[in-house]
């Protein structure tokens, strides 16, 4: 595509925007979004979402980071998200890159790139935005004139199958580590270095990973023989992470979207981490410790945004918003200041165990919607294995009390294929549903709605069954259609992910760097929006396989053993490895680990490794 500037891109979108689907993605503008002058400002970045529009607006971290940079001077920070199929045929055709919302400058013009990385399954769009934008895929044929590509969020944590594509990855938390980077880059447009050493400066902030400077090695037999660091950068890159999250940045003015998006609400975090410990929960690992926010520091946020947004819904996000150990009385100031100003709470995460039927209910006293559990396994064995930590008789307790307060609608949530399942775990799946519905009949609910829904089992990096295989197709799609046939009923609905879909998601979560050879070539044959039924093209996907000659199964199903070098040995979580094993190893003897909030220490290691601790403020 030829050089356009902002003028000449903003014209030729005005003439083909209104022949798009949802317009409003493309435009910005929106209340609260920020313009700063370009020729102010050092350093420019454009923070880049890989999925449309309002999946990014609804992630908290776009609004937190966004914010942030523009809240130093010396930076500017615009956003980009990825154009639905439908906008990037029109750009394509009209020669139009891929721009920025606020300029609608193109983005080969910023100094940095910055993408999130939520899910697996959106590697391709980063590929995409940037084929789009005109910027070289590979990092090693960028120029100086191109743009930095960095890259963070949970996928960071094994980012190797898009090692080849980013100049560098954030681990951990960007609050305090983004604005170093910027600052360094500041520093190279001023007084340019060779890119090796910018490289190298770059490298010793806390926790960037910059993959030209790790080497890999490979067995005969496909596995990880070794991961050398180049002599001057850290042989073990470990996260960044805020200590006190009352003093982290966090955005009161956020940019408030013209079109409805997914998560359309004010949103307040009350806390980070969770220390529950599920055995196949990344997040669970990656975030700790658990660091909460007072409630004084809450409430001083809720003013602000009621005040900026006009929003009438204030969600109390983290990973367990009952966990927090002030919720109670955060609840409750925050309605009796702005009820009266129809402003309502919502929780968007509970757990069996620490459910609280009257705070349900007191913040859902306009409208009862329904109420999602997650036991998810269908016998107490299994969920020893996977130490969920609830038993039949907390769910049943829960049920019941959202009944007895007049809920009719419950939704659970299962996995199939984790570590150890049998036949009996799937017929308890079914006896857990005839349980609720016929504690649902007793209480004389009427119309009774329960959503069975029942996803496959993705082994993560970082976890403690991160060296367990993902079972095959064939056998997880015999188990949907076993629960499918045992829950017909007509007040159940039941719901299943594509097995493909989360083959895939294995494959990449599990992968090393050989696979950004087939990640390249599935994205040029048409593949991208992976995660979206509509747009999924697995047989894109298999053919890009069998070109390469890789094997998928090598990644997704196969075990790993305790001495097998892993891709992502050399990015740490601070969760260290020798405690993986032994709560892999405890799984396997279905034993319990408690919530060390509540008991001993469990040994993760974060907390004496990082120089953090729990903070609580109840």
């Amino acid at each position: 595509m030829c050089e356009q500037n902002a003028a000449e891109i903003r014209r030729k979108v005005d003439r083909f925007l209104t022949r798009v689907l949802k317009p409003g993605r493309y435009l910005g503008a929106e209340w609260n979004s920020i313009h700063k002058e370009w020729e102010s400002t050092r350093v420019h970045m454009a923070f880049a979402f890989p999925d449309v529009y309002e999946v990014g607006m609804s992630h908290l971290g776009t609004r937190i980071l966004y914010h942030l940079v523009n809240s130093f001077p010396d930076f500017l920070c615009e956003r980009v998200f990825a154009p639905w199929v439908d906008m990037e045929a029109r750009l394509r055709e009209n020669e139009v890159p891929l721009y920025a919302l606020e300029s609608f400058r193109p983005l080969k013009t910023f100094d940095v790139l910055g993408f999130t990385l939520q899910y697996e399954l959106s590697f391709t769009n980063v590929l995409n935005m940037l084929d789009l934008a005109g910027i070289p895929l590979r990092s090693g044929k960028r120029k100086a004139g191109d743009p930095w590509v960095i890259a963070g969020g949970p996928c960071a944590f094994n980012p190797e199958p898009l090692a080849p594509f980013i100049d560098f990855f954030l681990l951990g938390e960007s609050e305090e580590q983004l604005p170093q980077v910027l600052d360094l880059m500041a520093e190279q447009k001023e007084n340019p270095r060779p890119r090796a050493d910018f490289l190298r400066r770059v490298a010793q902030v806390q926790g960037v990973y910059v993959p030209e400077f790790y080497q890999v090695s490979y067995r005969e037999d496909g596995r990880v023989q070794g991961i050398e660091a180049e002599p001057g950068v850290p042989r073990v890159v470990e996260k960044a992470i805020v200590k006190d999250l009352d003093q982290a940045f966090f955005p009161t003015e956020p940019i408030v979207p013209y079109l409805e998006i997914v998560h359309d609400r004010m949103m307040l975090e009350v806390m980070r981490g969770c220390s529950r410990g599920c055995r196949f929960c990344q997040a669970g690992m990656i975030y700790r410790p658990v660091r909460e926010r007072s409630p004084q520091t809450l409430l001083g946020q809720a003013e602000k945004l009621v005040r900026s947004t006009g929003y009438e819904e204030i969600s109390l996000t983290s990973l367990s918003s009952g966990d927090y150990s002030c919720i109670r009385p955060v609840v409750g100031d925050i309605l009796a200041r702005y009820g009266g100003e129809w402003v309502g709470v919502s929780l968007p995460s509970l757990r069996i165990d620490s459910f609280d039927v009257e705070l349900a209910a007191q913040v859902q006293k306009v409208r009862k919607s329904g109420l999602t559990f997650a036991p998810e396994a269908g016998t107490q064995r299994l969920r020893n294995v996977i130490n969920k930590g609830v038993t039949e008789e907390d769910l049943m307790a829960a049920v019941g009390a959202a009944f007895r307060a007049g809920w009719s609608g419950i939704k659970l949530y299962f996995m199939i294929g984790l570590p150890t399942e049998t036949q009996e775990d799937l017929d308890g799946m079914v006896a857990l549903a005839a349980k609720v519905l016929d504690l649902g009949k007793r209480s004389g609910v009427r119309n009774m709605r329960l959503t069975v829904s029942v996803s496959s089992f993705v082994p993560k990096s970082h976890t403690p069954f991160q060296w367990e295989p993902q079972e095959r197709q064939a056998s997880l799609a015999q188990k949907q259609q076993y629960l499918k046939e045992r829950l017909r009923d007509r007040r159940i609905k039941f719901n299943y992910h594509d097995v493909a879909t989360s083959f895939l998601e294995a494959v990449f979560a599990k992968g090393d760097r050989r696979l950004a050879d087939v990640l390249e070539h599935a994205c040029r044959a048409g593949c991208r929006f992976d995660g979206w039924t509509e747009q999924f093209r697995y047989g894109l996907w298999q053919e890009s396989f069998r070109e390469l000659g890789l094997d998928p199964g090598f990644y997704a199903n196969r075990t790993l053993d305790y001495d097998d070098v892993l891709p992502w040995d050399h990015l740490e979580s601070g969760v260290s490895k020798k405690f993986l094993m032994q709560e892999h190893w405890k799984a396997l003897r279905e034993a319990n680990t408690q919530d060390c909030r509540f008991a001993e220490c469990t040994g993760c290691g974060v907390c004496p490794g990082r120089g953090v601790r729990i903070d609580l403020k109840g």
